[in-house]
C-alpha cells in the first residue's frame, strides 16, 4: 500500500506508461481477437482497462470526467489508447489536487467492502497489470509484436542475436 501521494504517482506513471505502450500497439483488426468464444475480446479488455480508472477511483471520492462511450468497446484502437491516456492524466491530476497523504489512510466502500484508499490504489494498478497480461497473450495470437514489459520479448532476444529460452 502507498503511504504518500508521490509514491502512488511514481508507480502509476511507470505502470501506466507500460500499459500505454501495449495499447498503442493494438490495431483495429486485432481488437476482435478472443482466447475462446464467450470470453472478452482484446478490444473489450483494453476498453475495460481504460474505463475502469474512473469507475474504480471515483468510489474513493475522487472527482474527474468519465470517459465517453459506455461499456461497449469502440472499434478503433486509437480511440481506446487515447481514452486511456486521458484517463491516466485525469486521475493523476485529481489525486494530486484533491488528496493529501492523510487521505490514503481513510477507507472507502469498494464493492461492499471498506478498503483503505491506499489499498484501492494498489488494487487499481494490480487490476491493470492482470488484464495487461491477458492482453499480451491475445496480442500474440493476433500476430502483433508485443512491447517489452518487464524484460525483453522473444523478438528482442532474437534481434540481439541470442536464442530465447523455450
Amino acid at each position: 500500500m502507498f503511504t504518500t501521494i508521490l509514491d502512488f504517482v511514481n508507480e502509476w506513471n511507470h505502470e501506466s506508461k507500460t500499459t500505454q505502450r501495449v495499447l498503442d500497439t493494438l490495431t483495429d483488426a486485432s481488437l476482435a481477437q478472443r482466447i475462446a468464444p464467450d470470453f472478452r475480446s482484446l478490444g473489450q479488455l483494453a476498453w475495460h482497462i481504460a474505463t475502469t480508472i474512473h469507475e474504480f477511483t471515483t468510489r474513493t471520492g475522487l472527482s474527474f470526467e468519465a470517459p465517453e462511450g459506455g461499456e461497449l468497446a469502440p472499434a478503433s484502437a486509437s480511440v481506446i489508447a487515447d481514452t486511456y491516456r486521458s484517463q491516466v492524466a485525469a486521475l493523476t491530476g485529481a489525486i494530486q489536487s484533491q488528496w493529501t497523504d492523510a487521505k490514503l489512510t481513510e477507507s472507502s466502500d469498494m464493492y461492499g467492502e471498506m478498503w483503505p484508499n491506499s489499498l484501492a490504489l494498489r488494487m487499481l494498478i494490480s487490476h491493470e497489470i492482470h488484464h495487461r497480461g491477458e492482453m499480451i497473450v491475445l496480442m500474440r495470437q493476433a500476430g502483433l509484436r508485443v512491447p517489452d514489459v518487464y524484460g525483453p520479448t522473444r523478438e528482442d532476444w532474437l534481434e540481439r542475436g541470442m536464442q530465447p529460452l523455450v
